[in-house]
């Protein structure tokens, strides 16, 4: 089974604004990302309904939870 090549999850959904933002914050900083529509899971849905957008660290499992800019985002990261 091949590994996954990115080291962080964007929780979000379709026609959501607030993911859009989300995931235009990420690409100023060109973070390399999966993005994961919560719709096409139940547990997703069920896990990250209210919270979306939600970044996710594949490795630690650590979250960053909306609202957040681009000093959080770096923050998160470890920069």
């Amino acid at each position: 089974m091949p590994s996954n090549p990115f080291q962080y999850i964007l929780f979000h959904t379709d026609a959501c604004h607030l993911c859009e933002l989300a995931a235009q914050l990420l690409d100023q900083i060109q973070l390399e990302y999966e993005k994961q529509d919560i719709c096409d899971d139940d547990f997703l849905a069920e896990q990250y309904g209210i919270r979306i957008p939600v970044l996710k660290q594949i490795d630690t499992n650590k979250e960053l939870n909306w609202p957040f800019d681009i000093d959080n985002v770096k923050e998160f990261l470890g920069a």
